[in-house]
């Protein structure tokens, strides 16, 4: 699965509790859609964390790296150097 189809259907079963992928377009802005808000960033922070062993750093928790599939995916891939 590529990280962006992983980080999408995570936010779609988790906060959005659907599987229909069409619900959320991967460069829908998660916090002005209210998908999540600031506690879910902290959860989906964990398992961006988690899931792709990576560290997301104090200065890197900005809307740039984290308000969108499509941001979380990109930034996720740069972390792991790809």
């Amino acid at each position: 699965m590529s990280t962006r189809s992983e980080v999408k259907s995570f936010i779609l079963k988790n906060y959005l509790f659907t599987e229909d992928d069409a619900a959320l377009a991967d460069s829908d802005s998660l916090m002005q859609k209210g998908v999540v808000d600031s506690t879910g960033i902290l959860e989906l922070i964990m398992h961006v964390e988690d899931t792709y062993g990576i560290k997301v750093l104090d200065e890197e928790m900005v809307p740039q790296n984290l308000d969108s599939v499509t941001a979380i995916s990109a930034f996720v891939e740069r972390k792991r150097g790809k």
